[in-house]
């Protein structure tokens, strides 16, 4: 009986000294703890420091030139200066033209429009990731004489010093005007214009149709009344006529 009482008294001291050793093993020293928590701060610190190398190397950054070549992700430009430059798009990039109201991507961009990017540029790749893509559309100043008026459609032909025959679109919200021979600027309106008439033009290129103008905004000079070889030279402007 001693013997049995014995033997389990031994197999229990064992394994209170094994669990006290298992105990004593995997509790951490002060030592082992401060070593912990100062590799956390290191990692932690050289996260941090990356993170603003990379900062570093990111700008915002605006540009503005001339589509080149266009792909899903990428647009090449040329700008301002004949550089060419490369511009990232995705899915956050935002895409818009004046000439559109419907939904508007970078497979509407076409090559040889003028477009503005605004984005990060990155200094080591010196590429821009685009944020917002717009396309530009610069203003046409025409000067020339009515040869023809469509009434139906709204529109007058009319012949620059160049000779070209353009197209003019009267819009509902096309400003209309009329300087008479005194100088006085007064309200017009399709109505008005007459074949013979020297119009100033400023308008925008129809996007399926180069030879047609949308007009912005037409001034007449009805008492010039000019033929077409007189409208080649520099835009006239009427003199008051001295009365006696």
């Amino acid at each position: 009986m001693n013997k049995y009482i014995f033997s389990i008294l031994l197999l229990l001291s064992l394994f209170l000294l094994t669990s006290v050793s298992f105990a004593v093993t995997n509790t951490p020293t002060p030592k082992e703890e401060k070593e912990g928590i100062e590799k956390q701060i290191n990692d932690l610190t050289e996260k941090i420091a990356s993170r603003v190398a990379q900062l570093k190397l990111v700008e915002k950054r605006g540009l503005i030139g001339k589509v080149t070549d266009v792909s899903s992700t990428q647009i090449t430009i040329s700008d301002i200066h004949n550089n060419t430059r490369f511009v990232d798009v995705d899915e956050l990039t935002k895409f818009s033209s004046p000439n559109t109201k419907s939904s508007f991507g970078i497979s509407d961009i076409e090559k040889d429009s003028t477009i503005g990017i605004l984005g990060l540029y990155n200094k080591e790749s010196r590429r821009i990731m685009a944020r917002f893509v717009t396309v530009l559309n610069h203003p046409r100043y025409i000067h020339g004489t009515i040869s023809s008026i469509d009434e139906d459609n709204f529109q007058v032909a009319i012949k620059t010093k160049e000779n070209d025959e353009l197209n003019i679109d009267v819009g509902t919200t096309t400003i209309t005007s009329s300087v008479t021979s005194s100088l006085k600027l007064t309200k017009s309106g399709f109505s008005k214009l007459n074949v013979g008439d020297y119009i100033i033009v400023v308008g925008f290129e129809d996007k399926k149709d180069k030879n047609l103008i949308i007009a912005s905004k037409i001034i007449a000079f009805p008492d010039l009344n000019m033929s077409s070889e007189e409208s080649s030279e520099e835009t006239p402007i009427p003199t008051k006529t001295n009365e006696r």
